[in-house]
């Protein structure tokens, strides 16, 4: 799709979107919400609600027991990157406030109409995930945001993502992170319309976590490799190798259950590729 085609395309969209904001609280804070897992055990990998179209990379199913943590409600928003990083590599490139609201000023003067400019608070409820960010930009920004908060911020496990995404301990056994029908709580394929939506407008899952299917791709800390039989604490994932995971589906993919799962060289950037954060429970 050629630049100028492109971004007709967004701010059609996000005329959209500002139309029907709801009204916030004031306030210019960017805060990254984290939601608490009780750690417990599970079966990780292609278990029976997840039906039979699992890959082989999902099995076998094996017990994993995970301690206590806290992980991210939302996807990392673009507005939370550019907070930390000063530039925005996605390719569903999100205004900034200023240009979001020149932009209003213009359509209504044109148009002799009176569409109300969101407030910053507002625009930032309403944040693409980031995307095209590669596993080493992810460790750079964990890094700069750790400087800035004074906190201990990281990537999820494997293990960690997918028992979050199952619902940890009051998972109902949902084929989907908080469903049994992934247009509940997805943008995939079939219903996204070959971009990414603002977080949270899905439906969450039993824990209250928002996209855990779909909307973009999500790195894990994990090196990728298969999955054995034996029971598994705290897993940190597979020995050194050329990939890393990814986990979730995304705005342009069929499958989205709870236990697919990917990988990429740790260098690779996409559209449709981003991460959530975690935190230990002390």
């Amino acid at each position: 799709m050629a630049f100028g085609a492109k971004r007709m395309m967004m701010r059609g969209m996000y005329l959209s979107l500002l139309l029907s904001l709801p009204i916030v609280a004031q306030s210019q804070l960017v805060e990254i919400e984290m939601i608490f897992v009780e750690g417990g055990l599970f079966m990780m990998g292609c278990t029976a609600e997840q039906g039979s179209f699992c890959n082989n990379e999902e099995k076998p199913v094996h017990q994993v027991t995970v301690s206590d943590f806290y992980i991210g409600k939302y996807e990392v928003t673009q507005t939370e990157w550019e907070a930390v990083m000063s530039h925005n590599p996605s390719y569903f490139h999100q205004l900034n406030w200023d240009d979001m609201a020149a932009y209003m000023q213009r359509i209504n003067a044109r148009n002799e109409t009176n569409y109300a400019i969101p407030t910053r608070a507002q625009w930032l409820k309403a944040a693409l995930p980031v995307e095209r960010v590669n596993w080493f930009d992810v460790q750079e920004f964990i890094r700069r945001l750790n400087e800035l908060t004074g906190k201990r911020y990281r990537l999820p496990t494997e293990a960690e993502w997918e028992y979050a995404a199952r619902g940890g301990a009051a998972s109902r056994g949902y084929k989907y992170s908080g469903s049994d029908l992934a247009g509940d709580v997805a943008w995939c394929a079939h219903n996204a319309g070959g971009q990414t939506h603002p977080v949270g407008t899905k439906k969450p899952n039993e824990l209250g976590i928002y996209d855990m299917n779909g909307n973009v791709w999500e790195w894990c800390d994990d090196w990728y490799g298969k999955y054995g039989h034996t029971p598994q604490i705290d897993p940190k994932g597979a020995p050194p190798g050329p990939s890393r995971v990814f986990r979730g589906g995304s705005w342009n993919s069929i499958m989205q259950r709870v236990s697919i799962r990917e990988d990429a060289m740790p260098g690779d950037c996409r559209s449709n590729l981003g991460f959530r954060l975690a935190l230990g429970s002390e």
